[in-house]
């Protein structure tokens, strides 16, 4: 049996994150949508955790950025950053956070 690639999706914004759920799971890839930091940080602490994680900076209950800042403490899982913030330093901001990639909205 295939271990499929696992995706933990922390994205407020539903249209944004039915479209890269929807993509992602056409693709094969076992996704799970959370909708805040709240909701992520219990499942990156699991001992099945993810192998990919998909973060939006912007959520309504906490900076993204403090959500890197935490999982880097203990874990080096790939993260890439969904975020519409554009300007320069927050992109340096998040480099500075071992994260993989950064991808700009709309995607």
């Amino acid at each position: 049996m295939t271990h499929k690639t696992s995706i933990l999706l922390v994205e407020d914004e539903k249209n944004i994150c039915d479209f890269i759920s929807t993509s992602l799971s056409a693709q094969d890839y076992k996704i799970t949508e959370t909708h805040s930091g709240k909701e992520a940080l219990p499942i990156i602490h699991l001992p099945s955790c993810p192998d990919l994680i998909l973060l939006d900076l912007g959520l309504p209950d906490m900076d993204g950025m403090e959500i890197i800042k935490q999982v880097r403490t203990w874990a080096s899982i790939p993260l890439s950053v969904i975020s519409a913030r554009t300007q320069e330093q927050e992109k340096v901001k998040a480099l500075g956070s071992r994260r993989h990639d950064y991808l700009t909205k709309p995607i």
